[in-house]
């Protein structure tokens, strides 16, 4: 251990070099180190490791960029503290996320994404990432853009999907203008994954008071009951993820809400139906839900205090 320890401590002293070819090559082997040897994720960061891999996000070189993301985001796996305490880190993801359409690398954009939804996953960093609007608009853009890759918008779409979870972000991703790309993608692509991906999104956002306006806007609940009715070929994915939306519309937005799904989703009583028979434990549990709801005439009241929206 003790020789990594040292190796580590070299590599990362040359991250500082006047040298681009010195610097460069020590970027390269730590994302080797970090990919075959996780051993030694924990000995680079504690060598101080990620302010300069930080840094390099804004380097104006695809191939450093690609290197520092990547080495960030195994890092991630076991280094969230470290990571999360590193001034400006949260900046610099930003940085590299926001330039997507431009000087950032699609692979530094993609390991980016990916690096937050590692570190989303502890609840704590949910609140404290989530406030950042510019970490959260740039990740709407991905999914927006038309030229995003298909794995830009999938990384870009968990990470959203893991910021919605804290339920104060939904009216974030709704103030920055996120419902509209999000039922773009589910009525428009067909990529295996990706409307898995959006509903899953949509499904979470729609846990908030503000998802009765923004859906409004977008025909949502009508696109919603068509996912659910499952005509179209639907995943079992994409039913359930339409039926934990419109479930936590009803939950959040009340009996408004409650009863505009009742009189559309009369027709769709058929696809719940499917999904309480043969659909996730949870997705069951949600599905026999939004049946209450529909057999009471939108009378939200019959769903209790048990339900959760998540």
């Amino acid at each position: 251990m003790e020789v990594k320890r040292r190796t580590v401590r070299t590599l990362v002293a040359r991250l500082s070099s006047v040298s681009e070819q010195t610097r460069a090559e020590a970027l390269s082997e730590l994302r080797l180190m970090t990919k075959h040897d996780a051993e030694t994720r924990p000995l680079i960061a504690e060598a101080d490791a990620i302010p300069y891999l930080a840094e390099t996000l804004y380097s104006s070189s695809h191939a450093a960029q690609e290197d520092a993301a990547a080495t960030l985001l195994n890092l991630s796996i076991t280094s969230r503290s470290e990571l999360m305490s590193t001034r400006r880190l949260l900046d610099a993801l930003s940085h590299a996320l926001s330039r997507h359409a431009t000087t950032s690398s699609p692979s530094a954009v993609q390991s980016s994404a990916a690096t937050l939804h590692s570190l989303l996953v502890e609840d704590s960093y949910r609140p404290i990432i989530g406030s950042k609007r510019d970490i959260v608009y740039a990740l709407i853009d991905i999914v927006k853009h038309p030229s995003s890759a298909v794995r830009s918008i999938k990384d870009a779409l968990k990470a959203l999907f893991m910021i919605a979870l804290y339920q104060p972000n939904r009216r974030t991703v709704i103030e920055l203008g996120g419902v509209e790309p999000l039922f773009g993608l589910i009525q428009r692509v067909s990529v295996s994954g990706i409307v898995e991906d959006a509903t899953a999104v949509v499904a979470q956002v729609a846990g908030c008071e503000e998802s009765e306006e923004a859906f409004s806007k977008v025909s949502g609940i009508a696109v919603l009951v068509e996912l659910v009715d499952g005509a179209g070929g639907e995943s079992m994915r994409v039913r359930e993820n339409a039926v934990a939306a419109l479930l936590n519309m009803v939950r959040f937005c009340g009996e408004k809400v409650g009863r505009e799904v009742w009189e559309m989703g009369m027709r769709m009583v058929e696809g719940v139906a499917e999904v309480a028979e043969s659909g996730s434990v949870k997705g069951k549990n949600k599905a026999v839900a939004l049946l209450k709801v529909l057999y009471s005439g939108g009378n939200v009241g019959v769903l209790g205090d048990e339900y959760i929206s998540t």
